[in-house]
């Protein structure tokens, strides 16, 4: 157990190797109930949302799903956020959990200014349990009546789970098909438990942070913090698709078109470790022998068998195939830019 963004958080359970398989090729349970929900309301909730957010919130219909970006004027990263439609007037960000008071306060300042909109913090509101993995659909399907298989990726809808009212969406950061469980907290351990016990058959196990960890970088996923951060833009950390490039006007879009427009001196990139060896986040880049960058993400990956991560380097140094070097506790290790994700699951 660790300290995380303000709660007590498991790293592992029976270990991140064990974890990170079991969901590559069974399933694994994780508790994830430290995310925050914002929600926005009003008249004018989807100009509030399109002003403050990257993405194109028009173009979701209710009960879909959008990956999106909170910037601030200068196109950097105040946070990443799932953006979910309840219906026009009605949406609801999902954040990361050590920004929750930072981005409500960023958005409650913001919101007004697209007229009638306002923003809650309702994060206590909800619990929330992540089912991933091969077996995550038919393992849920038998505590609900919802037909999970007519939820599309990035959509959701309500219903019941184990005799408890949910929130069911076809999301997750693992790489893996899957489903997100909003829940009353009062009613977390009720969920939690039911899966574990209808995925016994199937050899679903609870999975801490550590397989999280590893399963998102396998799969590319950014993470705040190490990838992503105040000091990034969207463009830099090659996020492009996440910008709603068409919407007349939002925060950060002035740097970001120029950015567009001129390229950007840095990117973050997907790499290989060449040599015998890990690298770390961290850990710094050297492009013929000048350090140039620093490793965000890195890991010896369970289902891969490889050494990998990303890191920012130069935009000259960024196409696939490119070598530069990490500096490893004093060792210099060859790494190569690889496309990402490193994985992807077989539809």
């Amino acid at each position: 157990m660790v300290e995380f963004g303000g709660w007590d958080m498991p790293v592992e359970y029976t270990g991140i190797v064990d974890e990170h398989m079991a969901v590559r090729t069974r399933a694994g349970v994780f508790d994830v109930s430290h995310m925050g929900e914002i929600e926005i309301a009003g008249k004018d909730a989807l100009a509030a949302v399109q002003k403050i957010t990257s993405n194109d919130a028009s173009k979701l219909a209710d009960s879909q799903a959008q990956y999106a970006a909170l910037m601030t004027p200068e196109g950097t990263f105040v946070d990443d956020v799932l953006t979910y439609r309840l219906n026009g007037e009605h949406f609801m960000l999902v954040v990361n959990a050590s920004n929750i008071i930072k981005d409500f306060n960023w958005i409650s300042a913001r919101v007004g200014e697209a007229g009638d909109a306002v923003a809650v913090n309702t994060s206590s509101r909800y619990a929330l349990i992540a089912v991933q993995g091969p077996v995550a659909r038919e393992v849920l399907q038998t505590l609900t009546s919802v037909q999970l298989d007519q939820i599309n990726y990035y959509w959701f809808t309500t219903g019941e789970v184990a005799a408890t009212r949910v929130t069911i969406s076809r999301t997750g950061y693992t790489g893996e098909d899957g489903f997100e469980i909003f829940v009353q907290p009062a009613m977390a351990e009720r969920v939690w438990d039911a899966v574990l016990r209808a995925g016994q058959p199937a050899g679903i196990v609870p999975a801490g942070l550590g397989a999280r960890d590893t399963l998102r970088l396998e799969a590319g996923m950014r993470l705040y913090g190490n990838d992503i951060d105040e000091t990034t833009t969207v463009l830099e950390a090659d996020l492009g698709w996440v910008v709603g490039w068409k919407k007349a006007d939002f925060i950060g879009a002035d740097v970001l078109r120029r950015q567009k427009q001129e390229g950007v001196s840095r990117k973050l990139v997907g790499f290989e470790v060449l040599d015998r060896g890990i690298a770390r986040h961290g850990q710094d880049v050297f492009v013929a022998g000048q350090k140039a960058g620093v490793v965000t993400s890195g890991t010896q990956t369970p289902y891969l068998k490889k050494s990998i991560g990303m890191a920012y380097v130069p935009a000259g140094n960024a196409a696939s195939g490119a070598e530069f070097e990490i500096d490893c506790r004093g060792r210099r290790l060859r790494a190569a830019v690889v496309p990402m994700p490193f994985y992807k699951r077989a539809r």
